[in-house]
């Protein structure tokens, strides 16, 4: 079977590297791809959200099963038009992965079906957004309603850093048509965890239990970005907060998009605040996580394609997921500037040497080749991967990996998985 998968980052890579182990696949395409997954699959120069070209593509390669990646091809309707043409593919159809791409409606459900999650407001116009802000304490999360690239929530600490997070997002200068709408919502205290599984709209299968790291620097501080690093397991998901995140969250949500006559097919992403016993939802993606998908399929010991292409057929109930014990951690590694304004073009050296190192795999996300090198050209730009009998294990071979490797400027955090530590 011919695989094609959507995307160009290091979920994409590690999806790429975890289907091309399948017995079941004799070759894998990847569109646009990037010069590391070149190395693993045929990179096709389409973009994400070129779908009719990448449905004609599809076609005339006789692709058995197309895998969606990242957010936006999946909110524009991907997986509809594919199926209509009789293609196998997996992703959360477009009136489902509103889910993710509206803010404003992934908080309307939870209240609905009764999902654990902050209190909130949803507003358009500025006063009223600033009312409501004044009748709750500080810090306050403001998240734009649309797709933002996973930088659309802004924590803010002081009421006139919340006033103006206000005004810039609905006067469209801070995100566009993303922020025409902005979800308000209480601050939540304690420790997040991700929590992913695989639906057919009926039937669920949880994922290892996975933390990832947000803030771009050490100890949680600085703007947010789309994930620092990642690890799993999370001890933080003790048994009884599994039982809990599924029945109470994954389950309800399920149910509540079948019952909104929006069936849910694909990977479910929950984003948890777990504070004691006390579990509640921060967000859904509609869409592996990344960085949380490196770390995931290092240590999923099962082939990935059945489960796959099962979900894609809507019924996964024969399906068992085997995990390996050891632990995964991978450490992404940012252009400097990151999530701001960064340089491209910056030759990375180190590869070499790393890739040599056992139990340990570099995802490449944000780079180019050129003159037979490879350079930056992104802001997360690499995600060092390792295995481990413990998470301490792994976090020290992750950061052997991450010693190896250097370009000018790089940055990255040094305690992805210290929480983990800490349990």
């Amino acid at each position: 079977m011919k695989v094609l998968v959507i995307g160009s980052g290091g979920r994409e890579h590690a999806l790429v590297w975890k289907i091309a182990q399948s017995p079941l696949v004799k070759k894998v395409y990847c569109a646009p791809g990037n010069p590391g997954i070149g190395r693993l699959a045929e990179n096709v120069a389409l973009k994400v959200d070129d779908l009719n070209g990448l449905l004609e593509f599809a076609k005339r390669e006789q692709i058995g099963l197309t895998v969606v990646g990242p957010e936006l091809p999946l909110s524009l309707g991907i997986v509809d038009l594919f199926e209509e043409n009789g293609l196998k593919v997996f992703g959360a159809r477009k009136n489902a992965a509103i889910i993710e791409a509206s803010k404003a409606f992934s908080k309307d459900l939870m209240k609905k079906y009764h999902v654990p999650t902050a209190a909130y407001e949803v507003f358009s116009e500025v006063e009223p957004a600033i009312a409501f802000l004044d009748t709750l304490g500080l810090p306050v999360v403001i998240k734009a309603d649309g797709l933002a690239a996973g930088k659309g929530v802004i924590i803010a600490q002081t009421r006139e850093e919340a006033v103006a997070t206000v005004k810039d997002m609905l006067s469209g200068n801070a995100f566009g048509e993303a922020g025409s709408r902005v979800v308000i919502e209480e601050f939540l205290r304690g420790e997040e965890a991700s929590f992913l599984a695989f639906t057919d709209g009926r039937n669920i299968i949880p994922l290892a239990s996975a933390q990832d790291h947000k803030a771009v620097f050490d100890n949680d501080t600085g703007p947010n970005t789309c994930g620092m690093g990642a690890y799993s397991p999370a001890p933080v998901v003790t048994p009884a907060i599994h039982e809990k995140a599924m029945a109470e969250v994954m389950r309800r949500t399920v149910d509540g998009m079948a019952a909104e006559g929006r069936p849910y097919r694909g990977v479910l992403y929950a984003g948890l605040m777990i504070d004691g016993d006390s579990v509640k939802t921060l967000e859904f993606n509609a869409r592996f996580g990344d960085p949380e998908c490196q770390p995931l399929l290092m240590r999923m010991k099962s082939d990935i394609v059945p489960v796959l292409l099962a979900t894609a057929e809507g019924d996964i109930s024969a399906i068992e997921l085997e995990w390996h014990d050891k632990a995964a951690v991978c450490v992404v590694m940012a252009a400097g500037g990151y999530p701001g304004d960064y340089p491209r073009g910056d030759v990375i050296s180190g590869l070499e040497t790393a890739a040599a190192m056992e139990d340990l795999f570099v995802f490449h996300a944000g780079t180019a080749e050129k003159d037979g090198k490879f350079v930056t050209n992104g802001g997360r730009v690499l995600g060092v991967t390792a295995l481990g009998a413990t998470v301490k294990e792994a976090i020290d071979r992750a950061y052997a990996g991450v010693k190896a490797i250097s370009w000018k400027g790089v940055h990255y955090r040094t305690d992805i998985g210290k929480k983990a530590l800490g349990r």
